[in-house]
C-alpha cells in the first residue's frame, strides 16, 4: 500500500508540473499575439496561479528540486 501511495504522489506531482509548464507556454503564445485581455488568457492565468500555489506547498516541504 505504501509503495502505491508514493507512486500516486509522484504521478500527481509530475502531472501538476506538466500542466504548469503547458499553461505557461499557452499564455506566452497568447501574449505574443497580443491576446492578454481574452477570457482564455485570464482563465489560464487563474489556473497558473492555482498550480503555482500547489507547487509552492511541495517546495516548502522539500519535495521539489526546481523552483517555479
Amino acid at each position: 500500500m505504501e509503495i502505491n501511495r508514493l507512486a500516486a504522489f509522484e504521478n500527481m506531482l509530475k502531472a501538476i508540473v506538466t500542466q504548469y509548464e503547458q499553461t505557461s507556454r499557452r499564455m506566452a503564445e497568447l501574449k505574443l499575439k497580443g491576446k492578454e485581455k481574452t477570457a482564455t488568457y485570464r482563465q489560464l492565468f487563474a489556473s497558473k496561479l492555482q498550480l503555482q500555489a500547489m507547487l509552492s506547498c511541495y517546495q516548502a516541504y522539500g519535495l521539489l528540486e526546481k523552483e517555479y
